[in-house]
């Protein structure tokens, strides 16, 4: 092998191994603001209504595309525009972690809410420039992969975040507990100092005005502009109408007890881990276009094993069958569906077009939860979940119209920056 092509594997490699690392780090603070915090919160006493209002912390998390544009436009003195920020945040939460284990939630909860909230601020904001840095590094024929990698890095920070810390405190304390997750988040910095440069670079936003509505005017102009947000609304809409309502339907539907479900939804986990895995090496073989209809397919018709388990009745095997092959076929399709994000963004403007179209596709989630029970209420659980099939095939329908446009989108988007 000559150096330039063994140089070339390298920065493969190198570009899809940091996905894990910098995966971890991106989904470590956020358990720690939400339901590990409210388990630390629960075990000093702290009252039930004080303890619902933390859950308002989360806010950032859906609001991140309004400071995008700033992660844009200024690019910090160390490291480039992408890694220098990267470096900024992940310390800065590190710090603010370190806050809040030294805070006491009996005496000061005002002050550990506000610095919750700093946390889940400047996680959004990490998040913002990884998902900028990541759409920036990967080759689109790595992106599925890249993906897969990256939510596997994102769900063992959860777990890692969320019973790790449940175990961790009733052995050294609530406090310490915080202290070593910070420490771990500190020590995440070195994956971000050996990350490589991107490989799609754009010069920034030349005013802060240009950051925030160059983006959209440029998306906005592309041809079929309107079809592509539909693919982003649409194709993962029947997952979230179906996952809206599912613990419910298993506890309260079903009769399974709390032990059952538990045990069965962390195999499902498993099987999310899997089946983005899976779907990342899939796509590295066929294009972007295939992998979203096949995937788009399998993630709809595993709502129908919910309608076999409504008419079974209770059965640990259906069950079992149910969740692992929704999960399964979940995680391959959310792989394909963060591969088509990258693919939209313009390189100049990739923080804040890859926040907006995501917070786009988190609408379905959102809301899905009301109308779900509505539609329960109505036709039952048996035909809830076909209803679920049904609303995922527009999605499919939308690919499927734009079947020779959405593997040029990225050629797109780097020819208009090029021409600019």
């Amino acid at each position: 092998m000559t150096a330039p092509a063994s140089r070339l594997g390298f920065l493969l490699q190198q570009r899809l191994a940091v996905m894990l690392p910098l995966g971890f780090a991106s989904g470590l603070p956020l358990a720690l603001t939400a339901g590990t915090l409210q388990a630390w919160l629960t075990a000093e006493g702290v009252e039930l209504k004080t303890i619902g209002l933390f859950t308002l912390v989360g806010l950032p998390y859906t609001l991140k595309f309004l400071w995008a544009p700033v992660i844009d436009r200024i690019v910090p003195p160390w490291l480039g525009r992408r890694r220098g920020w990267m470096v900024a945040t992940q310390l800065c939460v590190a710090i603010a972690l370190v806050l809040m284990a030294v805070t006491n939630p009996r005496l000061q909860p005002e002050r550990l809410a506000a610095l919750a909230l700093l946390v889940a601020f400047l996680s959004a904001s990490l998040d913002i420039v990884f998902d900028a840095y990541r759409t920036e590094t990967l080759e689109p024929r790595e992106r599925g992969l890249g993906a897969a990698i990256w939510v596997n890095g994102y769900r063992l920070a959860l777990l890692v975040a969320g019973a790790g810390s449940f175990l961790l405190a009733d052995w050294i304390g609530w406090s310490m507990t915080y202290l070593t997750m910070a420490a771990i988040m500190a020590a995440g910095l070195s994956a971000v100092i050996v990350s490589p440069e991107p490989t799609v670079t754009a010069d920034p936003p030349r005013s802060l005005a240009e950051a925030v509505g160059a983006p959209l005017s440029e998306f906005f102009g592309r041809p079929q502009a309107l079809a592509f947000l539909a693919v982003i609304v649409l194709y993962k809409l029947g997952d979230a109408f179906a996952s809206s309502l599912q613990t419910a339907f298993l506890l309260g539907g079903m009769g399974f007890s709390a032990t059952e479900v538990g045990s069965v939804k962390g195999m499902g986990i498993a099987a999310t881990l899997l089946g983005a895995l899976i779907g990342g090496l899939m796509m590295t073989k066929r294009p972007l276009v295939h992998s979203l209809l096949a995937f788009g397919v399998l993630q709809a018709l595993s709502n129908l094993g919910f309608v076999l388990l409504a008419l079974v009745g209770k059965s640990t095997v259906m069950l079992l069958a149910a969740v692992v092959i929704e999960n399964l076929t979940g995680g391959m399709g959310t792989a394909a569906f963060v591969a088509l994000v990258m693919s939209l963004c313009d390189p100049r403007y990739t923080a804040t077009q890859f926040a907006l179209l995501s917070s786009l596709e988190a609408l379905g989630r959102v809301f899905a939860g009301r109308p779900s029970a509505d539609l329960v209420e109505a036709v039952g659980w048996a035909q809830f979940f076909f209803w679920t099939f049904i609303i995922a095939l527009p999605g499919l329908w939308v690919v499927w119209r734009l079947r020779a446009r959405l593997p040029a989108a990225q050629g797109e988007a780097l020819a208009l920056h090029q021409t600019a």
